[in-house]
């Protein structure tokens, strides 16, 4: 399987995470079906994040409102590692819910996809720039 995500969005994705080397950003996907439309960067809230992310409720449910009123729908999210490897962390598989989310993940200048297809568990999607 593979997203689709534009080279733009995906620099913008890549730039914001080597601007935070000391904690985690992370952000929204929006767009539809295997296509990737925009990332809205979020808050990390999380207690701890050097290690770890939370977006922002209030920006979770102000794009799910969007969506609801016809906007873009919110596809998954992606966060950084920055002192990581682009692959779910077991932080990450505890948090995959198998709803078919696509989680991006960047570290060390890099961007992964994957998505959730099991509680506990992902699949590496091929990322594909348009």
């Amino acid at each position: 399987m593979s997203v689709t995500i534009s080279s733009e969005v995906l620099q913008r994705m890549l730039a914001q995470a080597a601007a935070s080397p000391e904690a985690e950003i992370c952000g929204l996907l929006l767009g539809g079906g295997d296509r990737i439309e925009a990332a809205e960067a979020c808050a990390n809230v999380a207690t701890d994040p050097a290690r770890a992310f939370e977006i922002d409720p209030t920006a979770l449910f102000a794009a799910h409102r969007r969506a609801r009123a016809g906007g873009a729908a919110v596809i998954g999210h992606y966060h950084s590692h920055p002192s990581g490897l682009p692959i779910p962390s077991p932080r990450d598989a505890a948090q995959a819910m198998g709803d078919g989310a696509v989680w991006v993940i960047l570290g060390g200048g890099v961007a992964r996809a994957w998505r959730s297809v099991e509680l506990g568990g992902f699949v590496e999607e091929v990322i594909g720039c348009v």
